[in-house]
């Protein structure tokens, strides 16, 4: 991975680090824009490490790596902050793409992997009264709770765009005014309140 990343001329690894208690301290000492998390380490696993690096270092982006076996520890990375997730065989050139996408503060949301996850961990997440979650989503614009539906279903920018008729930069902007207006700091999060909230499947 350090070989790939390491061909691209606009990215530098500036560090690795054997398991998540390292990691962190990595972090504390080189502020990276961007860590690559594996999930399951030795001592304190990616979870963990994640929670603190979004905790103490939020300019710090990270990226978890997981395979399909491991839907449940992705889902708990991401609820920890992470800014998203590839899997353990992407292709370098997607891989590469992801790691610059995160560091200009987008998120990497895989939609088939995701919905799998949350279709996964859904049935254990406590759901909001019908009441709660219309009150939480008060402030939004109908078209805006459309639009935050399809981003818990796992589309993009482009399907949702085709969806309702709608350019891409309109989306776009209806997505930056989701995450303000709900205090989140990504489309992982919106995804994560979208089924929090019941929004997917009404």
């Amino acid at each position: 991975m350090r070989l790939v990343l390491e061909a691209e001329a606009d990215l530098e690894v500036v560090g690795e680090a054997e398991d998540g208690a390292a990691a962190v301290r990595a972090v504390q000492r080189l502020r990276p824009d961007v860590v690559l998390m594996d999930v399951r380490m030795p001592g304190v696993d990616g979870i963990e490490a994640t929670r603190r690096i979004t905790s103490l270092y939020p300019e710090t982006r990270v990226l978890v790596l997981t395979t399909y076996d491991l839907d449940d520890y992705a889902f708990g990375a991401l609820r920890a902050g992470a800014s998203g997730f590839l899997l353990k065989d992407t292709r370098p050139a997607a891989l590469t793409s992801a790691i610059r996408a995160v560091a200009d503060g987008d998120a990497v949301v895989a939609p088939r992997v995701t919905a799998k996850l949350i279709e996964l961990a859904s049935p254990r997440l406590p759901g909001p009264a019908r009441n709660d979650a219309d009150t939480a989503l008060s402030v939004l614009t109908a078209r805006e709770r459309e639009v935050l539906q399809r981003i818990g279903e796992g589309e993009t920018n482009g399907e949702i765009a085709e969806r309702f008729f709608l350019s891409e930069s309109t989306v776009k902007t209806h997505v930056s005014r989701i995450l303000s207006k709900l205090g989140l700091r990504d489309r992982v999060q919106a995804v994560i309140l979208a089924y929090d909230l019941g929004v997917v499947g009404r």
